[in-house]
């Protein structure tokens, strides 16, 4: 043993500080000291991964789902750094607003098949977000959520016919989010917008819908026609009953002036009348016989008449004077 000591030291050529090589006891001495350095270095090292486990960290975007020897805690870890207990783990949920693109089928009231387009933003409730984990998990969009949006979907597009569902597509998005919010929040899971992109019926129908349009669009072109020429007739005829009113009024009243000055032409005749009459009458109590006989002597010339006529018409003679 002894010898087997020597030829170690030899071998690995321990030293002290002064050069010399170690002795039998410092070499049984360094010997025990090596396990106990490769025992604290693996000590140190489980230590030093078990600082390094109970560090954990919850990236921006994320809810962090905290369980213990795999029991769901009742609380959530928002994003940063935390430390955990080494038997327990952080799950992350992505609490982010997606957005899916779905493509389905659906029957209307007539059983018109229509193929959509549809689009659903959603988040989780980041509160909750533990309770989403414990009843559903990870895969809540297929598990929950997709299948919610096909029934709901389906239910109300079977309330409309198929023509009903062409005119009534915001209608539908905002009822079919309605039921699948309700759905939704139960499981801790929030619709921010649903829409339905695109409706997509078969040829035919399209083509009878087309048709039925166009039909529609003729029938409402004659009926604007027929109104504008019937307006147009309205507006001749009330256009004549105006100008009949106007010719009329204007007759009565050209009559009625006619008739006033007809009336005042009366009036003035009578006064002129009862002027004149007035005037003979005057004259009539003015002049006396007295009066005449001095006109007429003023406006004899001196001149005895020449001719005298007799009283008796049947006898009448014109005799000559002074002869």
């Amino acid at each position: 043993m002894k010898l087997l000591k020597n030829r170690i030291t030899k071998t690995i050529g321990i030293r002290d500080e002064y050069g010399r090589l170690a002795s039998t006891k410092e070499v049984e001495e360094w010997e025990w000291s090596i396990p106990k350095i490769i025992i604290a270095s693996v000590l140190a090292l489980i230590l030093l991964l078990t600082l390094i486990s109970c560090i954990s960290t919850v990236p921006t975007g994320y809810t962090g789902i905290l369980t213990t020897f795999g029991r769901v805690e009742d609380r959530t870890m928002g994003a940063g750094v935390h430390f955990i207990a080494p038997w327990q783990k952080i799950v992350k949920l992505d609490n982010r607003t997606q957005k899916v693109e779905i493509n389905a089928q659906a029957f209307s009231s007539d059983i018109q098949q229509v193929d959509l387009k549809m689009s659903v933003n959603y988040c989780i409730d980041q509160a909750t977000a533990q309770n989403l984990y414990k009843t559903v998990g990870k895969q809540y969009y297929d598990t929950v959520l997709y299948p919610r949006i096909l029934e709901n979907t389906k239910s109300v597009f079977a309330k409309y016919s198929a023509e009903e569902l062409v005119s009534h597509r915001q209608d539908l998005s905002g009822e079919i989010q309605e039921l699948l919010t309700a759905d939704a929040t139960r499981y801790g899971i929030q619709i921010v917008n649903f829409s339905v992109e695109d409706i997509d019926f078969t040829d035919a129908f399209t083509n009878a819908v087309e048709a039925k349009q166009v039909a529609a669009q003729n029938k409402l072109t004659a009926e604007t026609q027929q109104a504008q020429k019937t307006m147009e007739q309205e507006q001749v005829a009330k256009r004549r009953i105006i100008d009949a009113n106007a010719a009329a009024e204007e007759a009565k009243i050209q009559a009625e002036a006619d008739l006033e000055v007809t009336k005042i032409q009366a009036d003035a005749a009578e006064y002129a009348g009862q002027k004149e009459a007035a005037k003979n009458k005057a004259i009539s109590e003015w002049l006396t016989d007295t009066l005449i006989r001095y006109y007429y002597i003023q406006a004899w010339d001196g001149k005895l008449p020449q001719y005298m006529f007799g009283a008796n018409a049947d006898t009448t003679m014109m005799l000559p004077i002074g002869e």
